[in-house]
């Protein structure tokens, strides 16, 4: 079957692999759309692992039910890639985002566990979730960031009233928005580098305000507009000066939730941290529960996030899409893939 694969740094190479079966009671899907995370692009920036297979936002069709009495063939899923190990404390409480195995096999982001860049995959059969009718292939492949999104909301516990400053406006950034308007914030604002991008939080309606993250006086004008800092920050970049940036725009007592990963060491200004009595939290991923809340969420209408989605692109134009995704001028916030284009 045809797959792109991680070749090196920042390149990408369509070849032919072999068809996924099922194993270990796996479910094996037919891929109808997948997602480019920003996790994604982080792997081919630096060009490793080579052999990759990326791709853990997905939706498709059952080819295989595996283990699963419950599904049948041509049943429409989506699914969490993770791989938790089910008996750890995180595990019993729900939490099996932090397992320690939870991304040791995840789908997408492992060599022994290739992603949705192909026309077919593999996925464990008890992270597999059906999908109502009325959800398209485009919102069920739009699940995993939203629940990315939900779970950072839920860490920062905004409160009625409150302001919210997202750093970063690609598109966990702006659901990231979205889901702060929903829980009540009275101001939203989007720090994003990107002229493009910060045009569409404002048309998109998901946040009041633009700040412009290349303005030298970005600090002075916030503090000017919130007359002291932002109540909650959320930080979705996971760079020196988006991070920076996070926790000199807090007031002091306020929250930063730090949603960006890096995988490299950064550099921050602890001291301003300890001097407010910052809370500073880390997010990764998302609960099982909330990655069922969005499909709620989006079967029932309560949440729209198909305009999110700006492209849907060939196998053979992936690199292509990843170039504009970096190229730190291109609108494009949100790209899908279509195998089977």
């Amino acid at each position: 079957m045809k797959s792109v694969v991680l070749t090196g740094k920042r390149s990408f190479t369509v070849k032919d692999l072999e068809e996924p079966v099922s194993k270990d009671g796996s479910v094996v899907i037919h891929v109808k759309k997948a997602g480019i995370c920003g996790s994604d692009i982080h792997y081919w920036d630096i060009g490793e692992p080579e052999g990759l297979v990326l791709g853990h936002e997905f939706c498709g069709t059952v080819l295989d039910p595996g283990n699963r009495d419950d599904l049948k063939i041509g049943d429409r899923v989506t699914a969490l890639p993770i791989s938790p190990c089910m008996h750890c404390p995180a595990c019993e409480t729900g939490n099996v985002q932090y397992c320690r195995e939870t991304w040791t096999y995840a789908a997408g982001l492992s060599l022994t566990n290739p992603g949705a860049l192909a026309s077919k995959m593999s996925v464990r059969s008890d992270m597999v979730m059906k999908v109502p009718d009325n959800v398209t292939d485009e919102e069920m492949a739009m699940v995993e960031p939203t629940a990315v999104a939900l779970h950072a909301i839920h860490l920062a516990d905004i409160k009625v009233g409150q302001n919210v400053l997202v750093v970063g406006g690609g598109i966990i950034g702006l659901l990231s928005a979205m889901f702060a308007k929903k829980e009540g914030a009275s101001f939203v604002a989007v720090s994003e580098t990107n002229d493009a991008r910060g045009q569409k939080a404002l048309s998109h309606g998901v946040a009041d305000k633009r700040y412009d993250a290349k303005k030298e006086d970005l600090i002075q004008e916030i503090m000017k507009d919130t007359q002291g800092g932002f109540d909650v920050v959320i930080e979705c970049c996971g760079n020196d000066k988006a991070v920076t940036s996070a926790i000199l725009a807090s007031r002091p007592g306020g929250t930063v939730v730090l949603v960006g990963v890096s995988l490299t060491p950064i550099n921050i200004p602890v001291v301003v941290s300890v001097m407010s009595e910052l809370t500073l939290k880390g997010a990764i991923a998302y609960t099982k529960q909330e990655f069922e809340t969005c499909i709620r969420l989006i079967a029932d209408k309560q949440i729209v996030v198909s305009p999110f989605v700006d492209d849907i692109v060939s196998l053979e134009d992936v690199q292509k899409a990843y170039e504009r995704l970096t190229s730190g001028t291109d609108a494009a916030v949100k790209i899908l893939v279509d195998p089977n284009k």
